[in-house]
């Protein structure tokens, strides 16, 4: 499992996000607080506080995959 903190600040951010981890082979899970939700489901996301920013995991032990799903959401991930 891979992890990155993504931060979401807009609807059009949800929608956009959701739009690239759809086409992942893998699961893909945003956590926040104590809840963890399938993030591919923008329903969920839209569940979450999207205020602060939440942490993303990428369930596959496929490197290439999960440089794919990076690549794909590298707008949305927390650069420290």
């Amino acid at each position: 499992m891979t992890t990155e903190k993504i931060l979401l600040a807009s609807v059009n951010d949800v929608k956009d996000f959701v739009s690239a981890v759809t086409t992942a082979n893998c699961d893909i899970d945003i956590a926040a607080d104590r809840y963890v939700i399938d993030a591919k489901s923008i329903i969920g996301i839209f569940s979450l506080d999207l205020s602060k920013p939440l942490e993303l995991r990428i369930n596959s032990s496929d490197a290439n995959e999960v440089d794919a799903v990076r690549q794909k959401i590298s707008k949305f991930i927390i650069k420290d």
